[in-house]
């Protein structure tokens, strides 16, 4: 099993721009019903990842915490450094794993650091319990 069997291609998942404001996260963030989502440059190179909890101490720590602040300001201020680093599409099953534990998904990047998708800890938990699944009912057609 490598990361390509696991990933979730990046034209389907929801990404955020860090060029765009807060609001705007904050609202592609709520419409989607998301509780995280993956920042790009406008290159499609990933920057990171924002949280709810971003955007919730965000607005507990500004004293300006208005809609109209909230216009103004770039989504990349509220980012946390170094949450949720990109894996490599090269990346050892072991270490997917461990990364897979520390956050619900695991966004992956080729070998320029040009996003490609990510690979979710629920997608990783189904492909290692279908084997198990399957040994413990057996097929039906066995008995026909």
């Amino acid at each position: 099993m490598n990361v390509i069997t696991l990933l979730t291609p990046k034209a389907q998942v929801a990404c955020l721009n860090e060029e765009w404001t807060v609001r705007q996260g904050l609202e592609k963030l709520r419409v989607g019903g998301y509780t995280a989502l993956p920042v790009l440059s406008r290159e499609g190179m990933y920057v990171g990842t924002v949280s709810e909890g971003d955007f919730l101490w965000n607005m507990l720590d500004d004293q300006n915490n208005t809609l109209r602040s909230m216009e103004q300001r770039p989504l990349k201020t509220i980012m946390r450094p170094g949450f949720n680093p990109a894996v490599s599409v090269r990346v050892s099953m072991a270490d997917l794993l461990d990364q897979a534990m520390r956050q619900s998904f695991v966004p992956v990047v080729d070998d320029r650091g040009a996003f490609v998708g990510i690979v979710t800890r629920q997608t990783i938990m189904r492909k290692l319990a279908k084997p198990q699944i399957k040994a413990e009912h057996p097929s039906d057609m066995a008995l026909a």
